[in-house]
């Protein structure tokens, strides 16, 4: 009887394992996330469905530990500095974005005849948005490192942030069973600050000097024992001092997200935080009731929309109270307008400590799986809003007009400002043009003055004294606007002698064909010197390496000259590729025979793709590698 009992254990430890399989990689091929995945696999194989599992809140129990590890990598990412340097942002627009539209919920709810502790945490969880999917969209769509993105991001950790004191809240929130004293109240909250000081000592003055002794013992197994044993301990102090176990962990990724160890650290939690974490949603999904969802389906598919609508407003209003442009605030409209992973750690922490019950837990989390579910849709519309973004505002910054420089440089990016410094440097007049408002207002700061305008545009050209200029430096990113420029002044100011920033190496042999004065890949001499200085470090001498460098130079330049008259594959011999050719340890007696014709066709094709002995290999491409 106690071997088919654990049989059947085993056989749900399968079942609940084979789920998260299955169901994980098929949602995120639909573009639903991996949350949702877990979600349906739960639901699939809980109680209200195939009744594999009868009680999830055993599961439950066990994967919160999920969430502490989840709130310690967060903690270890929220670097003090980074912090400091981002604080109006998180603690400005962040705050404001998540208290108007948290208070905007909460008033919706009550409306809607929730209690109002139920409607405030059922509107705080639907205000935390998806973090993976914000950071997936701005990554897409290459916003992550601008101003927008930066604004995004800066939301996005506030919410992280809030997680742990509303997680305090929901405790505070929780309805009292027995009747408490002022001096036992005074004594738990002496207990509490006690146990957070404690915390805070041991990170500052034990963490880091332990994991060095640690780290001299080699061993890694222990290591990860150690970064367990900080999640954990930390959470069990804080539960010991009645706090949540989640701000203990959060705590102790914040004091050392500036070690030396944290990335080792994230790299050893974070397989168990995936499992656990993932066990989490899991078990979320069991413990939804499918029969009351059924019931309720038209409060919850009213509910979801009135939700995601007067957030959506929230968000806009917010953002045009701070004078966002109306694109930008549409965007972060709907990039903002779903809830995220964050809303189910909150109900099941309200769920457990008694602020929602059963039915309204099923209510609020049924809405933010509905609202996850829509998130592709909103993706798919923002995918199709124009790139092009409304006239910027121009105030404080000078329209290139009647400039008379001997040079004219076009793009200050990272390559214009490093060339620039020649010409400046020697005393040449240079005027400097560029289209991105936000590089002109912080060049001035550097003491660079900087006109607006638009290269690929021949008025523009002509107002920024291209006409006049002996030297017109093209340091603009893309190719294709590069070769726009080079054509329009080719045609218009064939006295102006052209310096070219090329892309690649493809952009290079363009760039050749049309006969500019100079041009040379932005990486190029990056790379040469990265390699020399690499070959110094192994051991090569100073004066070897430079030949090296040299030669590399010499085989880089004549390929060029080959690859103009022979097309792109000319010149593959002066590759030196990493293709090793294998010879005999001895040179053969006799020659050898051939057995039959098939294996003679064979050895004779061999020997015509196999480079030859004086000759260095290469490898085989079908496309030109950038250079």
């Amino acid at each position: 009887m106690e071997a088919e009992a654990q049989v059947s254990e085993l056989a749900r430890v399968v079942v609940l394992l084979a789920a998260g399989v299955v169901a994980v990689p098929l949602f995120k091929r639909l573009g639903l996330g991996s949350v949702l995945g877990y979600l349906t696999a739960g639901l699939i194989i809980g109680p209200f469905g195939l009744g594999v599992f009868d009680h999830p809140e055993t599961i439950l129990h066990v994967a919160e530990l999920g969430v502490v590890m989840f709130l310690f990598v967060i903690g270890l990412e929220m670097e003090p500095s980074r912090l400091w340097a981002l604080r109006r942002q998180i603690f400005g627009l962040g705050a404001l974005q998540v208290g108007f539209c948290g208070a905007l919920l909460t008033g919706v709810g009550i409306l809607a005849g929730f209690p109002p502790a139920a409607a405030f945490v059922g509107a705080m969880g639907f205000t935390m948005t998806s973090t993976a999917v914000v950071i997936q969209i701005l990554n897409e769509r290459g916003d992550t490192s601008t101003p927008f993105g930066q604004r995004a991001i800066s939301v996005v950790l506030f919410e992280d942030i809030a997680i742990v004191p509303l997680l305090a809240i929901v405790a505070l929130l929780a309805p009292v069973t027995s009747v408490v004293t002022t001096g036992e109240r005074w004594e738990q909250v002496a207990i509490a600050i006690g146990a957070l000081a404690l915390l805070i000592a041991a990170g500052r003055y034990l963490l880091n000097p332990l994991f060095r002794l640690l780290a001299r013992a080699e061993a890694r197994e222990v290591m990860t024992a150690a970064a367990l044993l900080v999640v954990l301990g930390s959470a069990l102090l804080m539960e010991a001092g009645g706090l949540s176990m989640a701000m203990g962990a959060f705590l102790a990724g914040v004091l050392l997200s500036e070690s030396t160890f944290r990335h080792q650290l994230e790299a050893d939690i974070e397989p168990f935080r995936g499992i656990l974490l993932g066990l989490f949603f899991l078990a979320v999904g069991m413990s939804l009731d499918l029969m009351l969802v059924v019931r309720e389906w038209m409060l919850i598919s009213i509910g979801t929309l009135v939700y995601m609508a007067t957030k959506a407003v929230g968000i806009y209003l917010v953002a045009r109270a701070l004078r966002t442009p109306q694109r930008d605030a549409i965007y972060r409209t709907a990039l903002f307008a779903q809830s995220g992973e964050f809303a189910f750690v909150l109900f099941a922490d309200a769920l457990s400590a008694g602020v929602l019950d059963a039915g309204i837990n099923a209510t609020f989390t049924a809405m933010v799986i509905l609202s996850m579910a829509l998130t592709p849709l909103l993706i798919f519309a923002l995918r199709w809003m124009p790139e092009k973004k409304e006239a910027e505002s121009l105030d404080g910054i000078e329209i290139a007009d009647g400039l008379e420089a001997n040079a004219l440089v076009i793009g200050f990016g990272r390559f214009g400002q490093v060339a620039s410094q020649h010409l400046l440097l020697r005393g040449i007049d240079v005027s400097i043009i560029e289209k991105d408002t936000e590089m002109i207002r912080a060049a001035e700061g550097f003491g660079f003055k900087v006109y607006y305008g638009d290269g690929t545009r021949l008025d523009v050209l002509r107002t920024s004294g291209a006409g006049r200029a002996e030297a017109i430096l093209i340091c603009v990113d893309a190719a294709e606007t590069a070769n726009r420029i080079v054509e329009l002044a080719n045609a218009e100011f064939p006295l102006a002698k052209l310096y070219v920033r090329a892309y690649d190496r493809t952009h290079t042999l363009q760039l050749l064909k049309v006969g500019v004065e100079y041009q040379i890949r932005e990486t190029l001499e990056s790379a040469m010197a990265l390699g020399e200085q690499a070959l110094i470090g192994l051991g090569v001498p100073p004066d070897e390496a430079r030949e090296v460098t040299e030669d590399a130079r010499r085989r880089d330049a004549e390929r060029l000259e080959l690859q103009i008259a022979g097309g792109t594959y000319a010149g593959r011999e002066l590759l030196r590729g990493n293709i090793s050719v294998p010879t005999p340890l001895a040179p053969p007696k006799q020659e050898g025979t051939v057995v039959d014709a098939e294996t003679a066709k064979a050895i004779d094709k061999k020997a015509l793709l196999a480079p030859r002995r004086d000759e260095p290999a290469s490898n085989s491409h079908q496309t030109e590698p950038k250079r």
